[in-house]
Formats: structure tokens, sequence, C-alpha cells
């Protein structure tokens, strides 16, 4: 019987600087559910964000690179420079996620601007582009038991500190995730 290739999609910098977001992203990369890729210049961007905010995270942060390098394996997508100065955008500083995409060979972009990536462009290329809440879901309605199991183990890890169901739904809902968050208050026992 033949297989299919999961889902490949291109995390953009604003879904990978919140902690909550990309946590949930990557749990759910790690199990298999779709294959997470970003560039080192998405890398970059979201770090040197967190840091102009956080700078006291600066230690931290080589070792969440490393784990989220680590959580993905065949992350980071090379050669898609070359692509960049053909892709034509509302704000030009989004062509290099455009970029990724192609050379990733994705299917999906992740981010919270969807205004940036216009569906007329991004369909000349065969591109989805997607609210991490839409995304999520897909992923939660695809494989619903592999989707929660992800999630439950992501909580578990949380140890500094410990979050409750409800507190992870909270948490959610005030970042975006309202769909998410709203289905997973129907089952937040499995979580």
């Amino acid at each position: 019987m033949a297989g299919s290739a999961p889902l490949t999609a291109v995390l953009d910098a604003n879904v990978l600087y919140p902690t909550l977001v990309r946590d949930l992203l990557l749990s759910l990369a790690q199990i298999g559910l779709y294959h997470a890729r970003w560039t080192t210049d998405i890398e970059n961007e979201w770090v040197r964000n967190l840091l102009a905010d956080r700078p006291e995270l600066a230690s931290r942060l080589p070792d969440v690179v490393r784990l989220m390098r680590e959580a993905a394996p065949d992350c980071l997508v090379e050669n898609h420079r070359p692509l960049i100065d053909a892709i034509q955008l509302p704000d030009p500083g989004d062509r290099h996620v455009v970029a990724a995409a192609i050379a990733g060979h994705a299917d999906a972009i992740v981010t919270f601007n969807l205004k940036h990536f216009p569906a007329e462009t991004m369909a000349l290329h065969g591109i989805e582009v997607l609210h991490p809440d839409d995304f999520v879901m897909y992923q939660l309605q695809l494989q619903p038991y592999a989707a929660l199991e992800a999630i439950k183990g992501m909580r578990a890890r949380w140890k500094n500190p410990p979050r409750s169901a409800e507190e992870l739904i909270s948490a959610l809902e005030k970042r975006g995730l309202t769909m998410a968050a709203a289905h997973l208050g129907e089952v937040r026992g499995l979580i």
C-alpha cells in the first residue's frame, strides 16, 4: 500500500518568536505530523527580535535554536537566496520566506502576516499561506489522536512553571489561536 508524505511547511519568524506557538508547532512536527522548515535568515530574524525585546535571554537562545533543529530534522532550507529577487510581494522583506518555501518544496507557509503573502502570488508557486490557528486546527482534524498526544507531551515538558490544561488553553487564545483553544477546551481531559 502506498503511503503519503507529510505536508511540508515553512515557519515564518513571527510564529517562531512566541515561545508557546513555537513549542506547539515544533511538538506537532516532532512526531511527524508535518515537516517543519525554515532558513537561517528566518532563524536569525526571530532570535534578533526576541533579543531586542528580552536581552536577558541571550545566553539561553543558542540552546533553543539547537533544540529546535533537533526537534525538526532537515529543517534548514538552503540555496533559496538566488530566488529572492524574482519574487514580488508587498513587503520585499518577506521575499526570502517565499524563496525558502520554493527551494524547500513546501506546501505551505505558516505566518501571522497573511496580508504579506497575497493569494494570487502564492498560487503561482503552488504554496498555501496559513495562519497558525488554521494550521494547528488542520493537524487536530487530520490526525486528532496524534496531535492531542503531541500537545499533551508538550504540556508535560513544561516544568518551570508547569501549566494546567486550562492555562494552556487560555494562553493559546491570548496568542490568537482561538479555534485551537476552543477545540482543546472541548477535549481538555486528553491534554
